[in-house]
This record gives structure tokens, C-alpha cells and sequence, in this order.
């Protein structure tokens, strides 16, 4: 059992949720429930709420979650609830031959070789113009970037309604054009699914601030080669209604 099983183990003895019904309705949990039931742990990551509710792909998930189909959301500040259901979406291998792309720019970027980090990795393909091409749209400019605070919205998971305000979201990066938005979640390792709420929340958010289309990308980039997929939901109202639109997979050649 690790360390976070055996946290959630007692979560979930403390305060009978085993005996929920979660096919009517999610179970309602709060920071300061999640702290109180931990509080006799001497680790922090035994009873640190944030390390605790950062389930961020299936695997990171408590076998209490595992074993009963079960996963995490925010929807209030220091709120979650515990859900029923499909939360993830897989990322599939990208199996298209890589595409060769030049680099845009009529210089050499040192700085970018500097670190490993998502965020330059992301920058230095935007300075390149790859997401503009992958975007198939030059009027992209970055407007984006940071933690926000979500509007109220209503969605569904399953049968479910369930309801989220002022939620903190952070988009890697996110570019507006002349008629669309695109919003990105980046990743510096290879990773096989991502909770679907880390594209999900910022598409709805973005919707209510802007009429023009908002797109959500999945980035990553691991040696030379950079990924791209692009995601949609086909119900805006349907947390399970992603579905991918599109990937590629690039190795930038800067020519100078």
C-alpha cells in the first residue's frame, strides 16, 4: 500500500463513503475533511490535500479509486467531488511517419537550448511556428498563460449533473486569432492518458470569455521529436464527449 492508498484508505473509513451510492450522485468531500481525517500522518505526502488530490493520469489515482471506478474534481475552492466514471482520456501513440519542419525564424535560438522544461519546449515551438502550422492559422499570438479562476458552469458526467464556480485552471499556453482560441496542456514525459479536466475546465472557461471557436491541444515533447494532438468535445455540456481530432508528431530543423 503507498503512501497515498493508505491516506484515502482512511478518508474513505472516516466518513463511510464505501457505503455511497455513487450511481445517484457523487460524494462531496472538502479540504478541511480530507486534513482533519490525516491530520495523525507525520509525512506530507500522506496529508498534504494538494499532493493528495493530484490524480493526474489513472495510475495516480489510490486503489480505493482504482477498485470502484472512481476519480477526483474540483469543483469549488477546497471542494471535490468524488465521481463515477470515465475521468481520463488516453493519449495513442502517434504512428504517422514525423514530419520534418523548418523553423520559421531566420536565426538560431540559444537560449531556448538552455533547461528541459515543458514550458520552453513550448515556446520555443510557437517561436518556431509549429502551432501555428499545426493550427493551419499565422494570426496566432500568445494572449494566455498562468492560473485563472472559472466562471459558474453545469456539466455532465454519465447521467450525472454537476456544477463547478471559481475553480483554479492553468493553461500552459494559450493563443488567440483572428477567429479562434487555442488552449494547451504540455507535457515533458511520456504520457500514456491525462485527466480529462486539465483540457476540459479551461475550454469551458475560455468559451464564456470570447464568440470565437476555442481548441485544445495536448503537447509534448520528449528528445528532439515534438507531439501535438488536438482534442474536442462534441458536446460542450459532456465531460466524456472528447474525442481527438487530430496528432502529428515533428522534428524541428532550424536552417541557420
Amino acid at each position: 500500500m503507498s503512501k497515498k492508498d493508505a491516506s484515502w484508505e482512511k478518508i474513505f473509513d472516516d466518513y463511510d463513503i464505501r457505503n455511497h451510492n455513487f450511481s445517484e450522485t457523487p460524494f462531496l468531500i472538502t479540504a478541511r475533511q480530507i486534513k482533519d481525517a490525516c491530520q495523525d500522518f507525520t509525512e506530507t505526502g500522506q496529508k498534504e490535500v494538494r499532493i493528495l488530490c493530484k490524480q493526474d493520469s489513472r495510475d495516480d489515482r489510490p486503489q480505493v479509486f482504482i477498485d470502484r471506478n472512481l476519480f477526483l474534481l474540483p469543483i469549488k475552492n477546497g471542494q471535490y467531488f468524488i465521481v463515477e466514471g470515465e475521468g481520463y482520456v488516453d493519449i495513442p501513440e502517434i504512428n504517422t511517419p514525423i514530419k520534418t519542419y523548418h523553423s520559421k525564424l531566420d536565426y538560431r535560438l540559444d537560449t531556448s537550448l538552455i533547461g528541459d522544461s515543458e514550458m520552453q519546449h513550448l515556446d520555443f515551438a510557437y517561436a518556431s511556428s509549429l502551432i501555428r502550422n499545426f493550427m493551419d492559422d499565422q494570426s496566432l499570438v500568445l494572449t494566455i498563460r498562468g492560473r485563472k479562476y472559472t466562471p459558474e458552469f453545469s456539466f455532465m458526467v454519465g447521467s450525472q449533473n454537476l456544477k463547478t464556480k471559481s475553480v483554479q485552471t492553468e493553461v500552459d499556453a494559450g493563443y488567440e486569432g483572428k477567429d479562434k482560441v487555442v488552449l494547451i496542456e504540455a507535457k515533458n514525459s511520456n504520457v500514456k492518458n491525462t485527466i480529462i479536466r486539465q483540457l476540459y475546465y479551461p475550454f469551458r472557461q475560455w468559451q464564456t470569455y470570447t464568440d470565437k471557436s476555442v481548441y485544445t491541444l495536448f503537447f509534448e515533447k520528449n528528445d528532439d521529436i515534438y507531439s501535438i494532438w488536438q482534442f474536442a468535445f462534441d458536446d460542450v455540456n459532456d465531460y466524456n464527449s472528447i474525442r481527438l481530432v487530430k496528432s502529428s508528431k515533428y522534428r524541428i530543423i532550424n536552417d541557420k
